[in-house]
């Protein structure tokens, strides 16, 4: 007889700080009458592109100079049901950061409720755009990441 595998347990985000804050509008609705999973997608990304200006990779500053951050994994878990009018949150925080990649995680909450309704992990490399090739993160956001890790 097989035993069944106690459920993990989720992990708490105890490092996390909030980077995105909007609403639910009708059109982010899918026939289901719940925000359609293309919607998370983009609410990441606004948490993602404040998240990286808060440590440093302002978008202005990699246009300048040529450089970038370019997703190479995300994994998406949906835990809840967003409809019309609800207003969310996303809290991120540092997973792990190597010499050219930083894996971080942010966490999508029903602002009214608390709920979780997504979780989303990503990775990603900075990146020389004329070279065309991963380069090391600048020792200034190198030692941002680690405050944030600790």
């Amino acid at each position: 007889m097989l035993e069944a595998k106690p459920k993990k347990k989720e992990q708490l985000m105890t490092k996390s700080r909030q980077t995105y804050q909007g609403a639910i509008f009708p059109w982010h609705c899918d026939h289901m009458g719940h925000m359609n999973v293309m919607y998370y997608v983009g609410k990441f990304d606004e948490a993602t592109w404040n998240f990286f200006s808060s440590i440093g990779l302002q978008g202005r500053t990699m246009r300048d100079e040529q450089k970038g951050v370019v997703a190479v994994e995300q994994t998406i878990q949906y835990k809840g049901e967003l409809m019309a009018g609800d207003v969310i949150t996303v809290h991120s925080e540092i997973v792990e950061y190597t010499d050219k990649s930083v894996k971080f995680r942010h966490e999508m909450r029903n602002a009214e409720t608390g709920n979780v309704a997504a979780v989303t992990t990503l990775t990603g490399l900075y990146f020389d755009k004329v070279k065309r090739q991963a380069i090391s993160l600048p020792d200034n956001i190198k030692a941002k990441l680690q405050e944030m890790s600790d």
